[in-house]
Formats: C-alpha cells, structure tokens, sequence
C-alpha cells in the first residue's frame, strides 16, 4: 500500500435541509507533504469534530481501488481523489484485511487503524446525491480511521510498512457490519 494523493478541505458552508452547516468533507489533493498530528492532519478543516477529529480519528484513509467502484455509478462527477473526504488515498486499503490495532510506518508518521468510517449525510451532499450514503452503507468500503502514533510528515509515494498485526482483533469491514446491523435493529425499533 501506498499513499497515491494527500487531501487538505477548507471549511465550507451548506444549506442541509434549510439550515447552514459549516462542513470539511470537500478535500482536494495537495502537492506537497502533509503533516500526520495527535488529532488531524495539520492545516485540514475538521468542523464536526463529535464525528471527526481526535486522537481513535484523526487520520481518515480511502482506498484509490474504491474509485473504480464508484465512477461507475457517478458518471458526472468531477472524480478527484478526496471525494470522500480522506485525508490519504492509499493505493490498495483493504477494510476486509486491517484489523484494529495494526500498526503502519508511513513517511516520518506511525499509525494505528482504529475505526471505520459510517457515512453521514455530508457525503451525500459532497456527491450533490443522498443516494450515495445508502451504496456506502451496502459495501465494505468504508475506509479506515487512524490513531496517530507518531506524528511527521508523509507524500505522495510514502509506503504503509506493517510494523505490528493484531489478527485476533475484528478486521475494519467487521466493525462496519457490526455498526450497520445495530444501525438496523435501532432503526427497527
């Protein structure tokens, strides 16, 4: 795996619903190294940070073998890396194959995954179509949040080096199904 584009989003403000919502989801690839810190990525808007941010998510990764997936089904976007609101586009994450607590040296960084991503309604909107939220939902291509361990820089090319696996740990695509079978029975009741 390695890291294919870093992705910085400024805050921008919405209308959700006939009400004003400051979001970061709309991230764009940058050119240069990006610095990993305890809570974020430095110099990237987080505005929701109950969802986003801290130290279980301040690195948001997404597969770049995802977007094959998804063009398809979005013809007319503008398909950049950072549509998903990933700080890292990495190559090949395999949300199926990471389990919590494994551990990568990235560039100067260590990271830890730790969570997935459960869509909220601001992907909809940064896809300008809800119908995204619920496909999401339907995949096991959630992406995988990072804890940082060691903060540094990382670039475009940095390999994630397997540092430590933790096998006995449920995998990423695990935890996502487990959310969306609670999601379900919350739902239902």
């Amino acid at each position: 795996m390695k890291i294919i584009a870093t992705n910085l989003g400024e805050p921008k403000e919405i209308v959700y619903k006939k009400k004003k919502v400051t979001t970061g989801i709309f991230k764009f690839p940058v050119d240069v190294p990006v610095f990993l810190d305890v809570e974020k990525v430095k110099n990237d808007a987080i505005c929701d940070t109950k969802w986003h941010g801290g130290i279980l998510q301040a690195i948001y990764g997404y597969s770049a073998k995802h977007y094959d997936f998804w063009k398809p089904k979005f013809p007319d976007l503008d398909w950049q890396f950072g549509i998903f609101g990933e700080n890292l586009t990495i190559e090949d994450l395999d949300e199926t194959k990471i389990h919590v607590g494994d551990t990568f040296k990235v560039g100067e960084a260590i990271l830890e995954a730790t969570l997935q991503r459960n869509p909220c309604y601001k992907l909809g909107v940064r896809f300008d179509n809800m119908k995204i939220v619920k496909q999401f939902w339907n995949t096991t291509f959630c992406g995988v949040y990072f804890k940082v361990i060691q903060t540094g820089y990382v670039k475009v090319g940095d390999v994630f080096e397997l540092v430590k696996t933790n096998p006995v740990n449920p995998t990423i695509a695990d935890l996502y199904h487990k959310e969306k079978l609670e999601k379900r029975i919350t739902n239902e009741n």
